[in-house]
């Protein structure tokens, strides 16, 4: 007796679910990203096979490059009040709208007596202005310890830690300018700190 062929039919799928989920997904990371800040100077790190990465908060990044020192403290929350307590050190008033601004800006490198006229600029105008010289690290007018010790505070009092530091020095630094950050941070007992280098993966 001969076998009952089963008719064949074409099989469909339905997308409308998955792609209405892609969509989801797909307008949840845009809304919910953050745009990367410029860096206010182009640094070549060291390489290195040592893999760490770098944390997201409760760190304060030095960069050097072109014997100029540039400050980031991580956290729109820390940066906010590490600029109210400068303001107050150097009996400079800060608006609450420069204090929101001041908020989002990644790496700086301007004295503070400039930094009302730097966080009135957009970021365009900031590079090509100039007027980012470096932060004062002179003996006689050493604001980036200041900057160290006032983001250390905000860090101490709003999330009760203590502050991380992270050095990112350009290849061709020389080493007497790493020296005098690294003499600013011993000053404060900071005995310990990253370097931030450039991958080179495994041998």
């Amino acid at each position: 007796m001969s076998r009952a062929k089963v008719a064949r039919k074409s099989t469909s799928i339905d997308m409308t679910a998955m792609c209405d989920v892609s969509f989801l997904l797909l307008t949840y990371f845009i809304l919910s990203a953050t745009a990367k800040q410029p860096d206010p100077l182009d640094v070549n790190t060291p390489s290195s096979t040592y893999k760490i990465k770098v944390p997201e908060k409760d760190i304060a990044i030095l960069t050097i490059g072109k014997d100029k020192v540039f400050f980031e403290a991580a956290g729109p929350d820390i940066r906010a009040s590490t600029l109210e307590r400068m303001g107050e050190q150097y009996k400079i008033s800060f608006t609450p709208e420069e204090k929101k601004r001041f908020s989002v800006v990644a790496a700086f490198g301007v004295p503070i007596q400039n930094l009302k006229k730097f966080i009135a600029m957009d970021a365009g105008e900031r590079k090509k202005s100039g007027i980012e010289t470096g932060i004062p690290i002179d003996s006689l007018n050493n604001q980036l310890a200041d900057w160290l010790l006032q983001s250390r505070k905000a860090v101490a009092e709003l999330h009760s830690q203590a502050m991380r530091v992270s050095i990112k020095g350009d290849v061709s630094e020389g080493y007497p300018m790493i020296k005098k950050v690294v003499d600013i941070l011993q000053k404060q007992k900071v005995n310990k700190f990253s370097l931030i280098t450039t991958s080179e993966g495994k041998q």
